[in-house]
């Protein structure tokens, strides 16, 4: 279920992002504090606490701006030009951005050989998948969208970091969405000072109404709840198998709508990325990211 649920929401987002042109903070941003609001009256009704001290308060404002701010700000940006298939698999280099961060974090466990030979390998998929665009050269401005993905990579990584680091004194549920109101709250405000309201009425049509809320529920929603449940039945080891499966996925949706075209150094930058992560993972204990993808 997790594989399908997030796998497809990379094409989805690509096509609200595209085709439909909706405004990527607003669209974002709503989204975020719907999917917030309604996972704390979730938690409410499982009579879980909802109590934010202001300690809590400080805490989660840079793990909600690296989450849910940049994160999804940036793939909604980028996918405005990428390709769902790309952005897939280049959101998939996230636990290696998590690595290169915790090899110079304080008190966090350093790499070893292996883990740093899966860095290399890792990021020279990057290359292998952004061949066809490289091949003319880099240039940023024809270039930047591939650049904003990779930044809601890292970004991710980075707020998935800070979330182990930071002590949240929160239910993981509740936790997470105070972090996606929070996020939501940030990208609504920005949506609203740049001006995209009057585009965003104007464009939420029923197609685009369609796909926000498949994004709500299939993507923040029940592959999030999907996720949790499993981390408490299965062993975390298999539940990170997604990061493997998803950018498969979401290459093959995009291919099976004539949306992502298929080439050999894409499939090539799938095995080296997937296999630099694995790499990276075998080196030591799996890392945790954030039960959340930054779609």
């Amino acid at each position: 279920m997790i594989y399908l649920a997030w796998g497809t929401t990379y094409y989805v987002t690509g096509y609200s992002m595209q085709a439909l042109r909706m405004p990527p903070a607003l669209y974002g941003g709503v989204r975020l504090l719907l999917a917030g609001a309604i996972l704390l009256a979730y938690q409410a009704c499982r009579g879980k606490s909802l109590r934010l001290s202001l300690a809590d308060f400080f805490r989660l404002i840079p793990i909600s701006v690296c989450l849910f701010l940049m994160g999804n700000l940036l793939i909604n940006l980028g996918q405005r030009n990428v390709k769902s298939g790309v952005a897939a698999i280049l959101i998939a280099t996230t636990p290696l951005w998590m690595a290169l961060y915790s090899a110079f974090w304080p008190r966090a466990e350093r790499l070893h050989w292996r883990g740093w030979v899966g860095l290399v390998v890792g990021f020279a998929g990057i290359v292998l998948t952004l061949a066809p665009q490289l091949q003319d050269g880099f240039n940023l401005v024809d270039d930047y969208p591939a650049l904003l993905v990779l930044g809601s990579a890292a970004s991710w990584a980075l707020g998935s970091l800070l979330s182990r680091h930071l002590d949240v004194q929160l239910p993981h549920l509740t936790s997470a969405a105070f972090q996606m109101i929070l996020g939501g709250i940030a990208q609504t405000t920005l949506g609203s000072a740049i001006g995209e309201w009057p585009t965003f009425v104007a464009r939420f049509d029923h197609r685009a109404a369609f796909a926000f809320i498949y994004l709500l529920i299939i993507g923040s929603l029940m592959g999030f709840v999907a996720f949790n449940w499993l981390l408490g039945h299965v062993s975390a080891a298999k539940v990170g198998t997604y990061a493997y499966v998803n950018p498969v996925v979401a290459v093959f949706i995009g291919w099976l709508m004539n949306e992502t075209p298929v080439y050999l150094s894409l499939f090539a930058g799938i095995a080296v990325i997937l296999g630099g992560v694995y790499l990276v993972r075998s080196d030591r204990p799996p890392l945790q990211v954030v039960e959340t993808e930054p779609e």
